[in-house]
């Protein structure tokens, strides 16, 4: 008989036999994978040492996988989608410092994540998905100063949680993870802050979600109006509210009323005047009137004819007594309306009106021959006090006599010549005043129940207004000046200061007023030189 090799029947059969030889030897290569250079591998565990990369091929059958001193530089997404059995994963003194998204894609059985001693300074904030299984995870001794919120979202089965030896920031990007802490079963080895310094040295497991002040303020561009303006007045009148301008070149009071549809503020009505320098409002008796001040031709008052549906002029200011008006102040002493009006003229006085139920008329004249700039109602011990502000003396201080009906000088505010305007607010019931200087400081001073006292300094050269705004709880000071952005200044209460908050892009700036409306609250600023501007208030909150 021949060997089966000869003939063409024989070879075939060989060939045929060499042929299945290799299908089953790639069968077992697909099958069983080798184990990657670099590394050890057992029947269930991998050990990788000084690799470039995270390989992407193991033995099936492996269950635990490490990489020590390995010299990559990021975990990418999806490194192990190869390795779906893993149950226990372990990185140490490797050299990566980042994870990317996705990193454990695929790993549904796994455990055990020990991600201990690297480098890593930044994690994705979905680096961890779709580790449902995982146990334990350890991030110990890395770079980390914060996680990202909801790094942990998913992870329910989670029992353990290790971030010893890192310099974590408990600012209010890790507010989440105090959060997390107190509704999650997993517990966390004690952590020590290393900022800020409120929180430094502090056990971050101590911490509640009200230790974090992370709610903050600014005030964001919103409308801009297309005239120049000198001041401004925010009023509620038949509960609606209302703005009205100064608008000094084109001889007019502007009014702006919220519209509810189109959200914002719309063109309500005018008054015609001539060079106006105040439109002041006043509601008596469910009654608007408004004085206007005007540089020349004298000062009128109009009151708001609700039939007619406009603003009717009642009556004339007297023009030798005030020849120069510079600011309006209105007050309520007694259940008696007043208002008053700063004459910046020498030949001129600043003069206190009362209204009598038909019209207003003089009551009191004060400071004559000063050259008032700006007069502040307030006050003071709960007394009724004036605080007037002038170009050639110190600001004086004016008591109300109740017996006589009538403001008695006080005293004077020492050390402070040169003062533009005053203005005061209140923080948890003391009282501070606001002092603008065109030429020196602004200050703030407080009142310490006999004289007001120095509380902080501005540098305000060019400066006409530094006026103080309440938004809820929230206090600011703002200083425009004719020569630089405007300031914002945000009270502390910790302090007892006031801190830089932002800038606004105003040009020269007469005037601030606070309008809330729709649970919404919008800042005017009058602009002498350019467009006035409205800003909205808006809350910020940095744990988000």
């Amino acid at each position: 008989m021949g060997y089966p090799g000869r003939g063409w029947g024989g070879w075939t059969l060989l060939l045929w036999l060499a042929a299945l030889s290799l299908l089953l030897a790639e069968g077992r290569r697909i099958r069983h994978f080798r184990c990657p250079p670099g590394c050890t591998c057992t029947k269930d565990n991998a050990l990788c040492e000084n690799v470039r990369s995270v390989p992407h091929t193991f033995p099936s059958d492996v269950v635990s996988l490490s990489f020590v001193k390995s010299g990559f530089n990021e975990i990418t997404g999806g490194s192990f989608v190869h390795s779906p059995n893993l149950q226990l994963l372990l990185f140490t003194a490797n050299s990566f410092d980042l994870i990317d998204e996705d990193a454990f894609q695929g790993l549904t059985h796994l455990e055990y994540l020990f991600i201990e001693n690297n480098r890593i300074a930044s994690i994705s904030p979905y680096a961890f998905r779709g580790l449902k299984a995982l146990i334990h995870l350890s991030l110990a001794y890395n770079n980390l100063e914060t996680l990202p919120k909801d790094v942990f979202k998913g992870m329910d089965a989670l029992t353990k949680v290790d971030l010893r030896g890192n310099n974590m920031i408990c600012d209010c990007k890790l507010k989440w993870l105090v959060e997390w802490m107190h509704h999650t079963n997993a517990t966390l080895d004690e952590i020590y802050c290393s900022g800020p310094p409120i929180h430094q040295g502090k056990k971050l497991n101590d911490l509640l979600p009200h230790s974090f002040d992370c709610i903050t303020t600014e005030f964001a561009s919103y409308q801009l109006l297309k005239f120049e303006s000198i001041s401004v007045d925010a009023f509620t009148f038949g509960n609606e509210e209302y703005v009205v301008f100064a608008q000094p070149f084109a001889g007019t009071c502007s009014f702006l009323e919220w519209d509810h549809v189109e959200m914002t503020f719309r063109t309500y009505d005018t008054i015609e005047s001539t060079s106006t320098v105040v439109c002041k409002p006043m509601v008596i008796d469910n009654h608007l009137f408004i004085i206007v001040a005007q540089l020349f031709g004298g000062s009128h008052i109009y009151k708001r004819d609700s039939s007619a549906n406009k603003f009717i002029k009642i009556q004339d200011i007297d023009i030798l007594r005030i020849r120069k008006p510079n600011d309006i102040e209105t007050f309520v002493i007694d259940g008696e309306s007043f208002f008053v009006i700063a004459d910046s003229s020498k030949a001129g006085s600043t003069t206190v009106y009362k209204w009598n139920g038909i019209g207003f008329y003089s009551h009191q004249s004060l400071h004559p021959w000063y050259r008032d700039t700006d007069v502040e109602y307030l006050e003071i011990s709960n007394k009724p006090h004036l605080i007037l502000s002038s170009s050639s003396q110190r600001p004086v201080v004016y008591q109300w006599n109740r017996s006589q009906k009538k403001f008695d000088r006080r005293t004077d505010i020492p050390d402070m010549e040169d003062v533009f305007s005053v203005k005061h607010f209140r923080v948890k019931g003391d009282l501070f005043i606001c002092l603008t200087r065109f030429i020196g400081d602004s200050r703030v001073m407080r009142w310490d129940g006999a004289m007001f006292k120095e509380v902080q300094t501005f540098p305000s050269r060019g400066s006409m207004v530094f006026q103080p705004v309440s938004v809820g709880k929230w206090q600011y000071a703002i200083l425009g000046s004719d020569y630089s952005l405007t300031q914002v200044y945000q009270w502390d209460t910790k302090r007892g200061q006031f801190v830089p908050s932002q800038e606004l892009s105003i040009q020269a700036p007469r005037g601030f007023s606070v309008v809330s409306v729709d649970n919404r609250v919008f800042l005017f600023a009058s602009s002498f030189k350019g467009k006035t501007q409205i800003y909205e208030h808006i809350m910020i909150d940095l744990s988000e």
